[in-house]
């Protein structure tokens, strides 16, 4: 926790001001106990350094003289008449009056005469008399001391006494206790504002630091686009420009470095994924983890060049070659295709070798056969119908006026089917180029779910009907509205349900149901008993122009763009339509959607 420069400065300041205020409240404390030691024995000074007060106590009156009186009453007497001047208050100072020869306790300033049991221990008084010391005796008291005394030996006629004077210290012990708790409070209000400042001071301090600090370790990380503010101009600012013009430095120098490697500048030429570098003798001196992952196989230093690639071309034939020439090869390899890149590279001293470029072509055959099949599948059902209303056609025009008026019309009935069949997958390839491009906008808006599955649910009655399907509608009680496209996800729930009625067997049963899933998705299933899918054929079953059986797929007027489109839709609504693995015949297809739309996804 105190390794930090933070928290050592706030640290400092804290006990300094500790020491600061233990020596001032010792101080103080100290001499306050002096101040009161001084005050008594000067104030005891003046008054029994009063001559008149002295010749009250040594002058005995007549009445002592004759016996009638006491000395030591009359003693008392002048005593309690000067008790303002000698600060006797009976709480924290008394006076005693002792026997001078046996130092016994005669009388008090407490006419109650309860001091007796109190008399304090007087024995340094009984051994100053011992010696002849009789003046002031305990002048001198200890500071350390719980008490100030003094002893002063008086005279009376033939008596001689001791006034004895002792104060128990209890006012300065209260004006200590109140000093210490003003101590105390000052100290506690005084460390606040000390730990405050110093943090603020501190901060003002290390901030400088631990930009610079991060500035270290970004240059050493090997990212100098950064430059470090330089916020004050002391010894600080100062080290923190030169550290900026440091990074400079060193960033000219690494570039200058980078652009010296002829290694780099072919790397960097011919780089898009895997690369793997052999020197002159066809030993790996350098790959990446992409070429062992393209090549499916792990590239070690003791790797040969012919292990390789050695199909491709031989290591002689790639290093005869001048930049920036370089040959070219395809292979499969892990269930990729690869274009490789091969091309020499002169390094110093006559070292070199040949660096192979790896690019995963995977992604760009596929599309490519796709386009292919695209374009082959659409050439094959635009040419069906077409074939189909020319050789109608031409027989109308062949006979015309000879055939009868049914088959006439019959074949106009034919050519209308083709050509409405034309227009279905015209606009379906519209639909789906559209989608491709982003031109088509989804237009949300909020709609009852329930309500646009009844709708679609009677819009195919009929014809499920017609095929003698048995088409059952469940829908879980209080469905929500959604947020969504209506017509494009009634489009999606017509194609999924129109492709059951179509490739179930007439006579079958055909099962709508929808219901919500948690808190933010609504589902929809439609579940038949007809054919089903193959378990090779269910993973392409969304492609386009894919079709199980393409004979009865055309025979029932199937385009095979029916679940693709639906896919497309779903998708631009961030939902997912998938297969629903399930025993026995038929098939099940899962659509589920967002409650809130595409955006508002939650886990």
């Amino acid at each position: 926790m105190f390794r930090s420069l933070h928290m050592k400065l706030v640290l400092i300041m804290v006990l300094l001001i500790l020491s600061l205020m233990t020596v001032v409240g010792a101080f103080l404390m100290n001499s306050v106990v002096r101040f009161y030691l001084d005050d008594f024995y000067v104030q005891m000074q003046d008054v029994f350094g009063d001559q008149v007060f002295l010749d009250d106590l040594q002058t005995p009156t007549q009445d002592e003289l004759e016996g009638s009186v006491e000395p030591v009453d009359m003693l008392k007497q002048v005593l309690n008449s000067n008790m303002g001047p000698l600060g006797i208050d009976n709480r924290t100072r008394y006076y005693y009056i002792l026997d001078s020869a046996t130092g016994a306790y005669l009388t008090s300033s407490d006419d109650a005469d309860t001091l007796r049991e109190k008399t304090p221990n007087i024995t340094h008084v009984v051994n100053a008399l011992a010696q002849g010391e009789l003046t002031e005796v305990g002048s001198d008291s200890d500071i350390t001391a719980s008490y100030m005394d003094l002893a002063v030996p008086v005279r009376r006629g033939d008596s001689s006494y001791i006034i004895y004077i002792y104060d128990s210290r209890q006012t300065i012990s209260e004006l200590n206790a109140s000093l210490f708790t003003i101590i105390v409070e000052a100290l506690v209000f005084g460390l606040i504002i000390s730990v405050l400042l110093s943090f603020l001071l501190a901060k003002t301090m290390t901030t400088p630091i631990e930009r610079l600090t991060d500035g270290v370790k970004r240059v050493a990380s090997g990212n100098f686009s950064r430059k470090i503010e330089v916020g004050s101009r002391d010894e600080i600012g100062i080290l923190t420009g030169n550290f900026n013009h440091m990074a400079r430095k060193l960033q000219d120098t690494i570039q200058e470095a980078e652009n010296e490697r002829n290694k780099l500048d072919t790397l960097f030429l011919h780089m898009t994924d895997g690369v793997v570098a052999f020197s002159r003798l066809g030993l790996v001196i350098h790959k990446n983890p992409a070429a062992e992952e393209m090549l499916g196989r792990p590239i070690g230093e003791q790797t040969a060049y012919g292990a390789l690639f050695g199909d491709i071309a031989s290591l002689e034939q790639v290093l005869a070659l001048e930049q920036p020439a370089y040959l070219s090869g395809e292979r499969e390899a892990a269930g990729r295709t690869l274009e490789l890149l091969l091309a020499p590279f002169d390094g110093e001293r006559q070292e070199g070798g040949v660096m192979v470029v790896i690019h995963d072509v995977t992604e760009q055959r596929k599309t490519e056969e796709l386009r292919r099949e695209f374009v082959a599948n659409v050439s094959h059902e635009l040419r069906t119908p077409l074939t189909n209303i020319r050789s109608y056609a031409e027989t109308l025009a062949d006979n015309a006026g000879d055939l009868p008026p049914e088959t006439e019309k019959n074949f106009l009935g034919v050519i209308l089917n083709e050509s409405d069949r034309m227009t279905h997958i015209v606009q379906d390839l519209l639909t789906l180029s559209r989608f491709d491009s982003g031109r088509s906008e989804l237009k949300l808006a909020r709609f009852s779910f329930e309500g646009a599955i009844r709708d679609m649910y009677h819009a195919v009655l009929m014809e499920a009907q017609r095929h003698g399907h048995e088409l059952e509608l469940t829908l879980e009680p209080g469905l929500p509205s959604i947020t969504a496209d209506r017509e494009r996800i009634t489009q999606v729930m017509m194609n999924v349900v129109s492709n059951a009625i179509k490739y179930t067997p007439d006579g079958g049963r055909i099962e709508v149901s929808a219901g919500r899933m948690g808190r933010h998705k609504v589902w929809l299933e439609v579940a038949d008993n007809g054919m089903g899918i193959p378990a090779e054929d269910r993973g392409r079953i969304f492609e386009r122009f894919y079709r199980v059986d393409k004979a009865r797929s055309r025979e029932s007027g199937g385009t095979g763009l029916g679940l693709s489109i639906a896919k497309e839709i779903v998708d631009r609504h961030q939902g997912e339509i998938k297969l629903v693995d399930r025993e026995g015949p038929g098939l099940t297809i899962r659509v589920e959607l967002l409650l809130e739309g595409p955006g508002h996804g939650k886990a």
